[in-house]
């Protein structure tokens, strides 16, 4: 599903929860600070760039890079998010929570389209690895006040 399939205001209504910003280019258009290039999400600062055809699954991935990693990172930020592996895994996961604030996605499709891009997990797929292994992901993320024991999203960004 790409940014196009989805009302542009769920996804600033998303981002304004958590302070950041969202630049929607016009198709064809370099998305600037794209690590895999094409039509993948941009972050640079506390900005994330999509164009009509960006995957939903990468608005998402690249927008909890920005909300996982500390201040001083984010203020630094332009492309390679960097982190720990720890760091990614709580990232998928936070993506996976945050599908939902999406109504025509939620997690069943977010799912879904992390396996047909490429994610790779132990398990073989995305459900199963978040709910089967994801333990250490979850956990990091009550660690860091990003969700409660609950896995109520806190909407809040790591300080």
């Amino acid at each position: 599903m790409t940014v196009a399939e989805l009302p542009l205001a769920a996804l600033q209504q998303l981002l304004q929860l958590y302070g950041l910003a969202l630049h929607l280019l016009e198709p064809h258009t370099e998305i600037p600070g794209s690590y895999w290039g094409d039509a993948e999400a941009g972050i640079i600062g506390r900005s994330i760039y999509i164009r009509p055809d960006t995957p939903i699954h990468s608005f998402l991935h690249e927008t909890c890079h920005v909300i996982c990693m500390d201040e001083a990172r984010r203020q630094q930020l332009h492309t390679d998010a960097g982190g720990e592996t720890t760091e990614e895994d709580a990232v998928c996961y936070l993506q996976i929570l945050l599908a939902d604030q999406l109504p025509e996605f939620g997690q069943a499709r977010a799912l879904v389209d992390m396996d047909r891009w490429g994610y790779t997990f132990r398990l073989g797929s995305a459900e199963s690895w978040f709910e089967e292994d994801a333990e250490d992901a979850r956990l990091w993320l009550i660690q860091h006040g990003l969700i409660d024991t609950h896995n109520q999203v806190l909407f809040k960004l790591r300080t």
